[in-house]
């Protein structure tokens, strides 16, 4: 899913490409943007896929270009990416930390299906405005919020069909 498939969400203006928002940020850790590390943000922002380390490291291997990347260096680049303000981790499925992209990407929530982990993202104008309003009553400056519903969704919640045997039908 892409965020232009999430009804009304709004647009968000970058100055800077991926890239070089990470190697500021690194930079200022007194670390520079290395091939293995470009090749890891040029991968995690080709698309806005949610995933967790392992389905990045598999992506990783699969290229056709010949860039290797090393797990160890993805773990670690994970982490910086997400301090950078380049991801977030949105929710733990199956014991692992699951990411999505955090910059140049919108502020939306979540629906996570506690079952099969699927999240549907959406955005409610009318939450956002609400929260902005608990803020104010508290005095409250509100600079971003994250929501995540934990649940069963559609397919998870209905009921399971028993195959009936035909001598039971007797």
């Amino acid at each position: 899913m892409s965020f232009e498939d999430v009804p009304g969400l709004p647009s968000v203006e970058i100055t800077l490409s991926p890239a070089d928002r990470f190697r500021e940020y690194l930079a200022t850790q007194g670390m520079r943007l290395t091939q293995e590390r470009a090749t890891i943000v040029e991968e995690v922002f080709a698309s806005h896929e949610h995933f967790d380390a392992d389905q990045l490291v598999l992506r990783l291997s699969q290229r056709t270009d010949g860039r290797r990347v090393s797990r160890s260096t993805v773990y670690r680049a994970l982490t910086w990416l997400e301090n950078a303000g380049l991801l977030r981790k949105v929710a733990r499925n199956n014991d692992r930390d699951v990411y999505e992209l955090d910059y140049g990407y919108p502020a939306h929530d979540h629906l996570i299906c506690k079952r099969c982990g699927d999240m549907i993202e959406f955005y409610n104008p009318e939450l956002a405005a609400i929260i902005e309003e608990v803020g104010r009553t508290h005095g409250f400056r509100v600079e971003g919020h994250r929501l995540e519903v934990k649940g069963l969704c559609s397919a998870c919640s209905r009921p399971n069909r028993k195959s009936h045997r035909k001598l039971d039908m007797i």
